[in-house]
Parts: structure tokens; sequence; C-alpha cells
């Protein structure tokens, strides 16, 4: 069976996405603990402690294909992000468990990260639609979802059981393949402005 999308590279002047591997492991646990980003309820970044597990989880999925995100500068990973849910038949896929340690948050990476992916979802893979989910309480996620162009499709209720024993309701977004050309002029102007900071 063909894996789709297929591996890819993707690479930008502050970050490359990178195929997950357990090469990344010591940068990823360094940066999990990095702002403690793992004891957010409302989030499910792995710990240190787990992030070896969640690299062995990510990779095994057939429906995903995880990046670790390589910050240009100095090397490392300093996070990750992931094409999850994906349908060849429907043109689809979810860019989502995406995190990153606290010292490049606020930087030109996520943004740029973004650009990478839904450039490579709309104009090579050809999708119709690209997903973002999130908790419906993580405000800073969903900001950061509304500031890239994405539209709110919906909230699905009691949707996840979060680590804590909480319930999750889930806000669901997307960008549809005719919204592309508005959201890259948005993404690319936005990049410029916090390069030149």
């Amino acid at each position: 069976m063909q894996v789709w999308p297929p591996a890819v590279t993707l690479t930008g002047t502050f970050a490359a996405l990178v195929p997950l591997s357990p090469d990344h492991l010591e940068d990823l646990q360094e940066a999990s603990n990095d702002g403690e980003l793992h004891k957010l309820w409302y989030t499910t970044v792995p710990s240190a402690e787990g992030m070896q597990a969640d690299i062995v989880r990510r990779i095994a999925q057939p429906d995903m294909q995880a990046f670790a995100v390589i910050e240009q500068g100095s090397g490392k990973a300093v996070g990750m992000t992931t094409f999850m849910n994906t349908s060849k038949a429907n043109h689809r896929v979810e860019i989502g468990s995406t995190w990153y340690r606290a010292a490049v948050q606020g930087t030109p990476v996520n943004t740029e990260c973004k650009l990478m992916l839904l450039t490579h979802a709309f104009e090579e893979l050809n999708c119709v639609c690209v997903e973002f989910r999130t908790h419906f309480m993580n405000s800073q996620s969903r900001r950061a979802i509304e500031r890239l162009g994405a539209k709110l499709d919906g909230i699905l209720r009691s949707n996840m059981i979060m680590k804590n024993g909480t319930v999750r309701d889930t806000a669901v977004y997307s960008i549809i393949a005719s919204e592309w050309p508005s959201v890259k002029a948005n993404l690319s102007g936005k990049l410029e402005r916090l390069a030149n900071r």
C-alpha cells in the first residue's frame, strides 16, 4: 500500500520540516522542558519522559506524516508538527499535534512552518481542504489558527477525554482551496514583517 502523502522535507529560511525520527529524541526532550508545555492541561504535548513513545507512535500511524521542526540557526529540533487524518481519496489533510519550545514561540518559525505545510498541501498534494483542530479552551491556539485565515467549521462537543480526565470540546477549523491564494498572501506578508522586526 502506497503511503500518502509521501515523505518530504520542506526547507525555509528560518525552519526546516524533516521526517520525524528517533534521532530527534534528545532535542525534543529539551524542547518539551522549555516552558514545561506538557503541564498545560488543555494540550497534549509529550513530556521529556514520554517523548520516545510519542515519536514511535507518530511514526507508526499510517494516516500521519510527522515532522520534526528544525530551527535553521541552531540546527536543533525545536518542536513537532504533523499531517494527520490524511485522505488521498478526498484530497484532505489535517495539520495538527503541533508544538514548539517556548524560546521560538513568537519568532518567524511557526509562521514559516505553516506557510510551508499549506503550500505543500494545496500546491503539491492538490488538497481541496486543510483542517485544524484544537481544544475549545485553548484560546492561544484558536487565535493563531484564526490569524492564518482558517474559518471555524464548528465545535465537536465531548469529543475527547484528556489525560487529566476532563472531556474536550474540539474546535474544528478549515481552509479550502479557493481561499488559499488570500491565505498565502496573508501568511507571506506576516512572515516578512516578523523577519524584519
